[in-house]
């Protein structure tokens, strides 16, 4: 009898569990973000600046309009971002010219609704991307064979290098929360003692965009015929350290596990008023140096011991 009612007693406590409640927020006042990830790729360059809006307000966040951008190296140049539209602001090359010189200085600012908004970066080096290949993961009773890619890249002798690896499936970028990618050196965090070496095996093949099917049965990341390509980017610390926070807040278990996960809480920014009793800003600004290379799965023959 005293396992029955055991039994009873935690079931009630699961299915409380599974109560829906709708909280309701207060309204805050509404925050500038200021989104200028700027690389020396061949391409124009971009800064986005948009608004906060409330949590559950389910539309894309509001641009700021009639802004004044521009980005200035230590030896003086300026590069102006006209707005091309509504809080999107684009600095186009000429020619040949891409953004920017290795191991140079650069400063942000952003002049809007009478504040001036500034932040420093510096273009950071990146490895070459040497290779990408192809190996399997033989199935079982429970899954299919699981076709998978991997980069090859080495980081500099220097310690003190830190990236952001995107990878891009048939074109598209991949980029759900548990796809940020991120490297120090060649490991994960400060410190490892990675510097010099191949990138190691969990971020050199962390570019499988795992996903399941209806049956909730495990697919393979890549079958003959896709094509992935990975851009390596250089990024600075504290872009590093954004990017990893960036993760934790968004990539939310849900369910019972929340409840020992990180508790939510805003991200650092390197972005500030010039006015210390101004308005507050979020976003992140970054210069770095990118490099890349793509790849076709063509056929099995492209499929090498793992």
């Amino acid at each position: 009898m005293k396992r029955i009612i055991i039994l009873l007693f935690t079931a009630a406590i699961f299915y409380s569990c599974e109560d829906v409640i709708n909280p309701e927020l207060e309204i805050a006042e509404p925050v500038l973000v200021i989104d200028a990830w700027i690389n020396n790729l061949p391409d124009s360059q971009k800064v986005i600046l948009t608004r906060t809006q409330p949590y559950f307000q389910n539309i894309l966040p509001p641009a700021v309009s009639g802004a004044i951008v521009t980005i200035t190296d230590q030896n003086g140049t300026v590069f102006s971002f006209l707005e091309d539209k509504p809080g999107e602001y684009v600095w186009v090359p000429s020619g040949n010219d891409v953004f920017g010189t290795l191991g140079l200085n650069y400063a942000l600012s952003v002049q809007t609704n009478g504040e001036t908004f500034v932040a420093e970066s510096r273009m950071g080096r990146v490895p070459v991307v040497d290779s990408i290949t192809f190996f399997v993961q033989e199935g079982n009773q429970f899954i299919d064979d699981l076709y998978q890619a991997e980069f090859w890249a080495k980081d500099p002798v220097e310690t003190g290098d830190a990236y952001w690896i995107k990878f891009y499936k048939n074109g598209v970028q991949q980029n759900k929360p548990s796809e940020i990618i991120t490297a120090y050196d060649a490991g994960f965090t400060k410190g490892g003692n990675f510097s010099g070496v191949e990138f190691i095996p969990p971020i050199r093949r962390a570019i499988n965009p795992f996903d399941t099917d209806a049956n909730d049965q495990l697919l393979s990341p890549y079958k003959v015929g896709d094509s992935v390509s990975v851009r390596i980017h250089a990024v600075t610390e504290a872009a590093f350290n954004f990017l990893n926070q960036v993760a934790i807040q968004t990539d939310r278990p849900g369910g019972f596990s929340e409840l020992f996960s990180t508790p939510l809480a805003n991200v650092s920014t390197n972005i500030r008023n010039l006015n210390t009793n101004g308005s507050k800003v979020v976003g992140f600004f970054n210069v770095g140096a990118v490099s890349g290379l793509g790849r076709k799965f063509n056929s099995l023959d492209d499929v090498t011991e793992n």
